[in-house]
């Protein structure tokens, strides 16, 4: 059995699902779709630090008067299709969601019985929106995560255990705990991505006797996998997989499994009604995120903010489908696949290795010019075998005169349109 503290816990080993996944989707949505405006953190912008920009903001669009609190009816959920959303991530090629829960502002997206009025069943959609994304998903065959803040900025009881310099754990006890226990039981999550955690303690959080629990005696104990966000200096220490900070790419390989996660809207993890293109990640960035990351071993979290009717807008829409159209050719490259002993080639054109078993996959972003790909790390043999993902047959190779090899890549025919991102050249009977 796990102890709770983090010499025992450390020691658990990392459910194999989630190595396996390599990609997943994450959905920022809460009351915070309603200003739709800076970003998720709206209400600590506009009340926690007063800046002009939100009250003018909120003067010119709302109400004299309006408080945060007068958002959540807004919230309306009125599009929210949980069948239409999970068939959209399948077709990203996500093999696991993970949906805010609760972000800073506290606003459960289930009828969570410690935050009466402020959750999507007594406001705003009246819908259990953690209990029904989380049926349309398993019906689909995708793990299902839940984000959940630890902190929560304008709760008085969080604030008045902050003043005691959280030597009083009232927040901890009465609504953070009694949540965390309650969305396991209930729900049964395959993930539970924390976050909120760096204000306080572990002695603070009680996080370790939570996860003893998770480990032990919760229904989930056997697959369950969890971040690194638990206490105030636990990131890239402690936990299950670590993410050490939003966007945080490694130089080299990491000992230890990782996740990044990403947004498709570069300024903003909730949804901004007045988000311009230049401001979101094109197909390109997106693949070459993914490939950097599975090449060092992480796992890739791609995020979408829906509208304040439970919308995900057709550009993000077609990110993710133009990332699943690219994963449907190469995802054998990618699912399942493990870090080979080199990461990386600096050549004319960046080349990324992925591998399973004894085949090496080198995906590379960039067409070369002569239609021939030179690496200088795979030594071949007589006897290897090369072949691209999504174009039968075998491809020629030679020897290149340095060292390595020499590939010949099938004609492309030229075209007016930008020509997809990435390729992937599988390499047989090399070391």
């Amino acid at each position: 059995r796990y102890r709770p503290d983090w010499a025992s816990l450390d020691a658990r080993p990392l459910p194999a699902w989630f190595d396996r996944a390599k990609v997943g989707v994450f959905v920022h949505w809460g009351v915070f779709a309603v200003p739709a405006w800076g970003s998720e953190w709206f209400w600590w912008h506009w009340r926690g630090e007063r800046r002009p920009e939100y009250e003018r903001f909120v003067r010119s669009r709302f109400p004299p008067g309006t408080a945060y609190a007068d958002f959540a009816p807004r919230f309306t959920g009125r599009d929210f299709e949980p069948r239409q959303w999970a068939r959209l991530f399948q077709r990203a090629g996500a093999r696991y969601v993970v949906l805010t829960a609760k972000h800073h502002e506290g606003f459960t997206n289930w009828g969570s019985p410690v935050s009466w009025n402020w959750n999507s069943l007594d406001t705003g959609p009246h819908r259990d929106v953690v209990g029904e994304l989380g049926e349309a998903l398993r019906e689909s065959n995708i793990r299902y995560g839940l984000y959940h803040s630890l902190l929560e900025w304008f709760n008085p009881l969080y604030l008045a255990d902050k003043e005691s310099g959280f030597k009083t754990q009232n927040f901890v006890l009465k609504k953070t705990m009694p949540e965390l226990y309650d969305l396991v039981t209930k729900y049964k999550p395959d993930l539970i991505w924390s976050d909120g955690d760096w204000e306080a303690p572990e002695s603070y959080w009680n996080s370790t006797s939570f996860l003893a629990w998770l480990y032990n005696d919760s229904p989930v104990k056997d697959i369950v996998v969890v971040n690194d966000r638990w206490c105030n200096n636990c990131s890239c220490h402690h936990g299950g997989y670590y993410n050490c900070a939003d966007k945080y790419k490694p130089g080299t390989l990491p000992t230890h499994k990782w996740e990044m996660c990403s947004s498709i809207d570069k300024l903003s993890w909730g949804y901004r009604s007045n988000m311009n293109i230049a401001e979101l990640m094109d197909e390109a960035h997106i693949i070459e995120e993914l490939v950097q990351t599975v090449s060092f071993g992480g796992n890739y979290l791609l995020n979408v903010g829906p509208t304040k009717e439970g919308v995900i807008v057709p550009i993000f829409q077609e990110r993710l489908m133009a990332l699943g159209r690219w994963l449907e050719t190469n995802g054998e490259a990618i699912y399942e696949s493990k870090p080979w002993r080199l990461q990386m080639e600096n050549s004319t054109v960046t080349v990324w290795y992925t591998s399973k078993g004894p085949v090496v996959y080198a995906i590379f972003l960039i067409w070369p010019q002569d239609n021939v790909l030179e690496l200088t790390s795979p030594a071949p043999s007589p006897a290897t075998q090369v072949t691209m993902l999504g174009f039968t047959g075998p491809l020629k190779w030679e020897y290149s005169l340095g060292k390595g090899m020499l590939i010949t890549l099938p004609y492309m025919l030229p075209t007016p349109l930008p020509p997809q991102c990435g390729w992937t050249v599988k390499l047989e009977g090399v070391k």
